[in-house]
């Protein structure tokens, strides 16, 4: 009897701490998406302009070192945070879609916010889409003309009174207020719900003219994002028994740089520091809503960026004020170096993650869908064919895990289809450039013999990729070159059965598959 009591005693502990462990398992997620934001922008990396918001996120939360996009470009990487998949598994194997793309993620795909919706999460996505939408065309190939001014660029035979199809909320979004692309690619219309709230009846040119509602103005796109967010989270705070995800996608820093008259002139360093401090505000606004419901312990919020920095933000100038948008990294937006996928990383969650800590371990952008699922006790009912290179940073965030790596290897991926791997220290790109938009841009590189087929770097001892051993360590070369083939023709990098990609990724050149001929297509692994 004596043994009966405390064995009862403790399994009633275990059973009510296990009980509020699965209650605090549900927090609302909110991700912040930056849009063209450097590794080395924000202030507490070394940027000049204050950014106290995102700088708190860091100070209250985890910061990652050596976190990374899939891609170096944004459509790209929207793809993998919302797959839980690398980009190039997709129909889209380099560049972007623009704003009359058709829609790239095919409703069958499990989303990130599919996926919470199944766990009883309510869903919402404020700001920039870059996904692709079905718009839905006016009757016998009918053309409107702009009702004042010239009508310029496509997109006029829409029916812009009417739904779209393909976007967030047949993907998984129960709310959705987004423009459909960058904020310099037409139309330039808001959707709400996937229905445009205004009739495209002007040309307007935020760098490629096109249709657009009459009161669209990019100045004023990071306020109505910031208001909107505000409302979806006082609004849900109401509801306090379900949680909820906010994808939060922002237009900025991307071009048009255009912060409004309350930011102008505020860094000292141009509109791009302006713009950067404009951004900064809007991840304040969230954390202001956030602790005016007293929502913030329970609450994941995670900030990113798409991918670097990109030379519309006049690069050179601002390095020549002492500010480095890139930090110390090779390369930019565009790259498969350093600087083109290397980002900004921060996760705050009070409830769970250590403030003020930081985490080295290389993580990527891809991994936000596993980590939620682990959160909610759901990571191994996640389907075959779901989340295929998505590792959950869960036991690094809580401290289990701090110092194990949590994923194989890493794969990069640049504008033009150019791949690199990452494992360890050590990172092979299989390009003799920079497979972007820095020298020496692919086309020049390619036809320099003098330079190596491919670049193996060690990151711990060159971070800047200055120095290339290829030479040195073929073995290794070899290695690697066989992990990614494996990696491709697998259909995912997490254990689990094979998988179909959407077509095999025949971007690498000539050059590269005449030395590695397991890289092309007709080598595939069985």
């Amino acid at each position: 009897m004596m043994k009966t009591i405390p064995a009862l005693i403790f399994s009633l502990l275990l059973f009510t701490a296990l009980t509020t462990f699965a209650d605090e398992q549900a927090p609302n997620i909110i991700v912040i998406l930056a849009d063209d934001l450097g590794y080395g922008d924000l202030h507490r990396d070394g940027g000049l302009p204050p950014t106290p918001h995102c700088d708190r996120l860091a100070a209250e939360g985890m910061r990652f070192t050596d976190a990374h996009t899939t891609s170096s470009v944004c459509t790209p990487t929207r793809y993998g945070i919302l797959t839980g998949r690398y980009n190039w598994r997709s129909t889209l194997k380099k560049s972007v879609l623009f704003g009359l793309d058709k829609p790239l993620i095919p409703t069958s795909r499990l989303t990130l916010p599919a996926f919470l919706k199944k766990q009883d999460y309510h869903t919402a996505i404020v700001g920039k889409w870059h996904l692709g939408l079905g718009w839905q065309k006016l009757p016998n190939g009918e053309k409107r003309q702009a009702l004042s001014g010239k009508t310029e660029g496509e997109g006029w035979d829409i029916d812009y009174s009417k739904k779209v199809s393909g976007g967030p909320t047949t993907l998984g979004f129960d709310e959705s207020y987004i423009i459909p692309a960058s904020l310099d690619m037409f139309p330039y219309v808001y959707l709400k719900n996937d229905k445009p709230t205004q009739v495209a009846t002007v040309t307007k040119a935020f760098f490629r003219p096109g249709p657009s509602g009459a009161d669209f103005e990019a100045i004023k796109c990071l306020r109505n994002f910031a208001r909107e967010s505000r409302t979806y989270i006082k609004t849900r705070a109401a509801k306090k028994n379900q949680p909820f995800f906010l994808y939060l996608p922002l237009t900025s820093p991307h071009t048009p740089i255009v912060p409004s008259a309350a930011w102008q002139g505020k860094s000292g360093i141009g509109s791009y520091g302006d713009f950067l401090m404009e951004t900064d505000w809007v991840v304040g606004e969230v954390l202001a809503e956030l602790d005016s419901q007293k929502l913030a312990k329970n609450t994941l919020v995670i900030f990113v960026t798409d991918n670097g920095c990109s030379p519309a933000a006049k690069i050179p100038d601002l390095v020549a004020q002492g500010h480095k948008p890139n930090g110390s990294l090779r390369g930019h937006k565009a790259d498969i170096y350093e600087g083109g996928h290397r980002i900004p990383f921060i996760v705050r969650w009070p409830a769970k993650v250590k403030a003020g800590s930081t985490a080295h371990q290389t993580i990527c952008t891809s991994d936000i869908f596993a980590t939620v699922a682990d959160i909610n006790g759901q990571l191994d009912t996640l389907p075959a064919n779901a989340a295929e290179d998505s590792f959950s940073l869960l036991p690094i965030l809580t401290g289990d895990n701090r110092d194990k790596a949590i994923r194989p290897f890493t794969i990069h991926h640049s504008i033009n289809g150019s791949f690199a791997i990452r494992k360890g220290k050590w990172k092979l790109a299989l390009c003799p450039g920079s497979g972007g938009w820095s020298d020496p841009k692919p086309k020049k590189a390619l036809k320099d013999l003098s330079l190596p087929n491919v670049q193996l770097f060690d990151l711990e001892a060159d971070l800047a990729e200055q120095h290339n051993l290829q030479d040195q360590h073929p073995e290794l070369v070899k290695q690697l070159v066989n992990e990614l083939a494996t990696a491709i023709n697998k259909g995912r990098t997490t254990p689990g059965p094979k998988q179909n990609n959407e077509g095999y990724p025949n971007t690498f050149s000539q050059r590269v598959l005449k030395e590695f001929p397991i890289l092309a297509e007709k080598k595939q692994l069985p």
